[in-house]
Formats: structure tokens, sequence, C-alpha cells
């Protein structure tokens, strides 16, 4: 059986204010734990256990004056969740600029918040990581050049930490969605919705996943029950990547 007791356990969430991150947020709290989310837009939930920070991951200056006045060293359990995507975007059709923006947010703020985190972590030796990849950061055609390009600079970073702290007892992992329903994908559900349709059919089970199908993933590599696993990436995308 699966432990899901996070009594007294603080739980980290970036991108926490819709689709995936939303659905781990609610799920943490029902299970007790004291969750922290940070996000350029307002949770809309409110609880008792939960504290919210708006902060724009992608302009580094707000992300550094922030985490000078926050202490994040007792973070048990970091979902680095936040992310954005890039319209499958081919190289010469994106700019230097753009690319640097999404790099911003997918993978420096990323590596930027998990120092301080890991720091804690590896003073108390123990703690655990989950990074929010995609089955872009396993091959091509997830994304476009940036989005690609970012998903497989993130596996790299949770594999070498994986690898590097291990011996610290600290667990780190990745999740790798395909095609899940959130805000972030509203643009394949609009209009007729052919886009999403299209994606559907080309999906070997035949649909989108949820977002709470991705959060309940997240609950496994945070679970005492998965503490032999490390530096892994757990694929969910309903066949996508078998074909």
């Amino acid at each position: 059986m699966i432990s899901q007791d996070y009594q007294n356990q603080i739980v980290f969430i970036t991108g926490g204010a819709s689709g995936i991150g939303l659905a781990q947020v609610q799920t943490y709290l029902d299970l007790g734990a004291r969750v922290w989310v940070l996000d350029r837009h307002l949770v809309p939930i409110q609880h008792d256990n939960l504290i919210t920070f708006q902060v724009d991951l992608g302009d580094v200056r707000a992300v550094t004056a922030w985490l000078k006045e926050t202490d994040l060293s007792q973070i048990d359990i970091f979902l680095s969740t936040a992310g954005v995507l890039d319209a499958f975007t081919p190289a010469l059709d994106t700019n230097y600029e753009a690319i640097q923006q999404l790099m911003a947010i997918n993978v420096n703020a990323a590596v930027q918040i998990t120092l301080p985190i890991l720091a804690g972590m590896v003073k108390r030796q123990r703690g655990t990581i989950v990074y929010m990849t995609s089955i872009a950061g396993q091959v091509a055609g997830g994304g476009g050049a940036a989005y690609t390009m970012s998903k497989h600079a993130l596996v790299g970073w949770m594999k070498q930490l994986a690898l590097d702290y291990a011996d610290k007892n600290i667990h780190i992992n990745g999740i790798a969605p395909g095609a899940v329903n959130t805000p972030m994908n509203a643009a394949d559900f609009a209009g007729d919705g052919a886009m999403a349709k299209e994606v559907a059919a080309q999906t070997p089970i035949h649909r989108w996943s949820q977002a709470q199908e991705v959060a309940d993933l997240t609950l496994y590599l945070t679970s005492p029950e998965a503490r032999y696993v490390q530096g892994q990436v757990f694929t969910i995308d309903g066949g996508w990547t078998i074909k």
C-alpha cells in the first residue's frame, strides 16, 4: 500500500496556479501537507495550509530577490512543475531572445530555486525532488526547438543531481507527460477542437490525460515506497512514445 500521510511535511510547488501544478496542490493539501506555491498567477483556491507567492519565473531579478527574502531550507518535497510551451516552433521561425526567455522559465528558474532547497535537504540528509519534464525531453516532436531543448536540459540536470546526491538520502526523479488537458494546451481545444482530436487520435489509447493522473503519479514518486527509485523519468503519455 502506498503511504499517503504528508502531515508535518512542507511541499513546495512551482506553477501551482493551474493545470498539473494545481492538481498537485489540491492533492497534497488533501493529504495533510503544508503546501507552498510559486506562480506568476494567483492560485484559485484557499486553504489554511496553503501559502502562495506571486513571482514571474521568467524574471531572473524577481526570482533572485524572492530567494533572498524566502527561507527554503526546510522544504521536504520540491515539485518543479512550472513550464511554458513554444507552439512547436522550428528554430528558424523563432529568435534567440524568445529561446532565452523560454529557457529562463523551463530551466534556469528551476535550477536557481533548486540550489537553496537542495542545500537544506543535504544538511538534513533527507528530501525529495520531482521535475516535470515532458516527452519532449526524450524525443523530438513533443515541442518546438526551444521547448525540446529545455526539457532535455532539465532531464540532464535531474539525472546528474540524482547521481551526485543519492548517498545524501535525496530522492530525485522526473515525470514526462504527453498530451495533458490543461490551460497551457487550451489552443488545441479552440474552435471545433480539431487539433485536440488529432492528438487524441494519434495517441494509442485515443485520449488526452487529465492533470490529476499526473498528480497521482507524483504521489507515488514522493512516497516511502519509491525510495529505491532514483534518477528516472516516468513517462505518462498514453503510449505516444512507444510508436
